[in-house]
């Protein structure tokens, strides 16, 4: 008869001391290799795990708010007002709260710099190098908002570590605190890489835009001009615009036909 692995108890007619009231075998739990006991083994496990064994590093997330001013890309810097890099310009982001996700607390950093929620917000890549943070060991997951201008109400304001904020051309920046200069520089790789084979631009545009104002936003992105007739003739070619009947005028310019994104064209 086979025998129940799973509570195997003494049995009755099993020796014991004479005098000796019989005292029953309490039932043992036998695992099976490969599996894992999640009841009074794991219970005991976890009480006597220790966190503080283990050294844990911080997590931080920053973010790199990127828009359209002036013709130009430019993202938006923050003063520290304290050691490390006291002084020094910096990529707006902090330490995540244990409560948050890594996008909630992105979210938060967002609309504590500029007052702005729900726009375009991506994960770019999280850096980790040790020593990157004089402070302690420190990564940072970053991410990257594109925002219309039209998007921004006023003036950003500074957080409380910062003493002041300050828009840049992204490929004329100051001296930067921390890795942020190579954060930046990857962050523009990225998304001049990503403008083949996504719409990513469309983020920076209004609804309805020229096709002068789309090529200037890759021109921007790009950091280099563009041939008019042949970003027309390639941008039109692939079905991602549609024509909205309007048009605008600018100066002394005839007025220029309107268009916008086709979502169609991502099915």
């Amino acid at each position: 008869m086979a025998t129940d692995a799973t509570s195997l108890t003494q049995p009755n007619n099993a020796p014991h001391d004479e005098g000796s009231p019989e005292q029953p075998q309490p039932a043992r739990t036998h695992i099976p290799s490969g599996q894992v006991d999640t009841s009074e083994q794991a219970a005991q496990t976890r009480a006597s795990y220790d966190a503080s064994r283990y050294e844990r590093p911080s997590v931080t997330v920053d973010v790199v708010i990127l828009t359209m001013r002036r013709r130009r890309l430019e993202v938006l810097l923050v003063k520290r007002r304290h050691w490390p890099f006291e002084g020094m310009w910096a990529i707006p982001g902090g330490f995540i709260n244990p409560d948050e996700s890594l996008e909630d607390s992105a979210r938060r950093e967002l609309e504590e710099e500029t007052g702005v929620r729900d726009v375009y917000l991506e994960q770019l890549y999280t850096f980790g190098d040790p020593g990157r943070d004089p402070r302690t060991r420190v990564i940072t997951v970053v991410y990257y908002a594109l925002i219309r201008q039209e998007q921004l109400h006023g003036m950003v304001r500074a957080g409380d570590d910062a003493a002041e904020t300050r828009w840049f051309p992204v490929y004329s920046l100051p001296e930067m605190a921390f890795d942020h200069q190579k954060i930046l520089t990857y962050t523009m790789q990225r998304m001049s890489g990503k403008l083949e084979y996504t719409t990513i631009g469309f983020q920076l545009l209004p609804p309805e835009f020229t096709l002068g104002e789309l090529q200037e936003v890759y021109e921007a992105i790009l950091n280099r001009p563009l041939d008019k007739r042949n970003f027309r003739k390639k941008v039109l070619l692939t079905g991602i615009l549609e024509p909205t009947n309007h048009t605008r005028k600018e100066g002394q310019h005839r007025p220029a036909a309107l268009y916008r994104f086709n979502p169609r064209a991502e099915n």
